[in-house]
C-alpha cells in the first residue's frame, strides 16, 4: 500500500457513497445524524441541515464534529474522521447546495424546506479496508491543515 493508493481508495470511496453518518457534541449532548453529502476534493464536505434540527443546534454550540463514510458493514471499505464545521451563507451556501444537488438529485427536497448549508473541513481520514489488511485504519491527514507548533 502506498499514498496513492489510500487517497484512490478515499476518493473512490466518498464518491461512491451519497450520505453518511454526522456525530455531533452539543449542548443536548452527543448525536448522530444520516446526512446526504457531496465532495470538493478529499477534505471539503458540503450538506444540508434543518435549521430547527438537534445537529445544526449542535454545531452552532461546539463545531468540532466526527463523520463516518460506510455501508455499514466492516466488510467494506469506509472512511472515519473529525472534522471543523462552518454554517455557509450567501453565495458560498449557494455554490455548495448546487455542488450537492449535482452528486445527490435525491436531495432536492430538503432545499425547500427551512435548511442551513454547511461545509465540513477534515483534519484528515482514517481510511479502514479490512479484506485488504488496513486493520488498524491507514492516516490520511489534511495536508493543508494547520499544525500547531506550540
Amino acid at each position: 500500500m502506498n499514498q496513492a493508493d489510500v487517497e484512490r481508495l478515499a476518493r473512490d470511496t466518498l464518491a461512491a457513497h451519497p450520505s453518511m453518518f454526522l456525530a455531533t457534541a452539543g449542548d443536548a449532548g452527543p448525536w448522530i445524524n444520516g446526512v446526504y453529502f457531496a465532495e470538493k476534493g478529499l477534505y471539503t464536505l458540503f450538506l444540508v441541515l434543518e435549521q430547527r434540527g438537534r445537529t445544526l443546534a449542535a454545531i452552532r454550540s461546539q463545531p468540532r464534529v466526527a463523520v463516518i463514510v460506510s455501508t455499514g458493514s466492516p466488510g467494506d471499505p469506509f472512511l472515519q474522521a473529525t472534522a471543523e464545521a462552518e454554517v455557509l451563507d450567501g453565495a458560498a451556501a449557494e455554490q455548495a447546495r448546487e455542488t450537492l444537488l449535482r452528486k445527490v438529485p435525491q436531495a432536492t427536497p430538503f432545499l425547500d424546506t427551512p435548511i442551513e448549508t454547511v461545509r465540513l473541513t477534515v483534519a484528515g481520514w482514517r481510511v479502514t479496508d479490512i479484506p485488504n489488511g488496513w486493520l488498524p485504519g491507514v492516516e490520511l491527514p489534511n495536508p493543508n491543515r494547520l499544525v500547531r507548533t506550540t
